[in-house]
């Protein structure tokens, strides 16, 4: 985990909390283009090609979101003291379409209770 501090070191603290912002927005939306989008299209052409690329591409995409997410969640917790309880949720939210918008929303915040 030391590697990760470390590379997060020399980036200021706004930067973290607009990037993190940015990536929890991302997520979604890519997670609402490949479950909305690439797979009802693949399903209703299953034998064409551009569905298959599609879906690919935007596979890819969201995973690439996914794991920036978690990776920036690390330096979130810290940023935003969260408690055990609070990391949890940030994390199943990673697990559950659209639920990033939330921990965006609600639980990146400094003013809450």
């Amino acid at each position: 985990m030391n590697f990760i501090e470390n590379f997060f070191a020399k980036y200021s603290r706004e930067q973290l909390i607009k990037w993190f912002k940015q990536i929890c927005v991302a997520e979604a939306i890519s997670c609402f283009l490949l479950y909305c989008i690439a797979m009802v299209w693949r399903r209703y052409n299953p034998d064409g090609l551009l569905p298959t690329i599609f879906i690919i591409i935007v596979g890819n995409i969201h995973g690439l979101f996914f794991t920036l997410y978690l990776i920036l969640l690390i330096e979130a917790r810290k940023i935003y003291n969260w408690d055990d309880e609070d990391t949890v949720f940030a994390i199943l939210a990673a697990f559950f379409p659209f639920a990033t918008i939330w921990v965006e929303k609600k639980l990146a915040r400094f003013d809450r209770e």
